[in-house]
């Protein structure tokens, strides 16, 4: 393995092919990876010159931006239907990841199966409950949704099927939020496709500002 490149057991195992992230675009690296087989992953400034990414066979697959909100920024309102559940096991769950992420650079591959991106998205899960929280989001005592934490970044989230395109997800995600503040956090972020605008005009809708932006450039090497 050459310097720069990190190997992915996670992807590896869910897609069947080695999956490695790329550190370093440096020329050396790149040509490895351009022959060796793997699946690739590079993020990148989106102001950086892509040229020597075409030309080692790269391609793009999103564009990631970093939504952030304080205590004071917050806005909407506690909804009596929104509560919060904390507890909540993957297995309750992990029916939401499909079909929830399809804006996601996994989906957005061509070379990747719907199918088996679900199913990375439901190991990410499981892993995020044992390493942060799952937040159950309640509509009415029923269980429509999940966010999953790590410190005070919202990493995973996704509403139930049923419960989608209703006008609910604000006031779920606010109690949310307020739930995580009353905790102690000070900052929220996440991080979401830009292509992905009904998140995308969530966030702005609860008071969350954009800070940064991060292009993701895939290589599918294949010997």
């Amino acid at each position: 393995m050459i310097e720069g490149i990190c190997e992915c057991p996670w992807d590896t195992a869910v897609f069947g092919i080695p999956c490695y992230e790329i550190e370093d675009a440096s020329p050396a690296t790149l040509d490895w990876a351009s022959r060796h087989s793997g699946h690739y992953t590079i993020r990148v400034s989106p102001l950086s010159d892509k040229k020597i990414l075409h030309d080692f066979g790269f391609y793009y697959a999103d564009t990631l931006i970093v939504p952030e909100c304080t205590p004071d920024r917050l806005r909407g309102t506690c909804e009596p239907y929104a509560k919060i559940k904390r507890g909540v096991r993957p297995e309750e769950v992990e029916h939401m990841c499909v079909g929830s992420f399809l804006y996601g650079r996994f989906h957005r591959d061509l070379y990747l199966s719907a199918e088996k991106a679900d199913q990375r998205y439901i190991k990410w899960l499981h892993h995020l409950s044992s390493t942060g929280e799952l937040l159950g989001l309640m509509y009415q005592e029923h269980l429509a949704g999940f966010v999953a934490c790590k410190d005070s970044e919202l990493v995973l989230h996704a509403l139930a099927a049923e419960y989608r395109g209703k006008g609910l997800a604000k006031g779920l995600w606010h109690a949310a939020c307020r739930h995580l503040f009353e905790k102690g956090a000070t900052r929220l972020r996440s991080s979401i496709s830009a292509a992905n605008l009904p998140v995308l005009n969530l966030y702005a809708s609860l008071g969350f500002r954009f800070s940064s932006a991060t292009d993701i450039y895939h290589r599918l090497t294949k010997k």
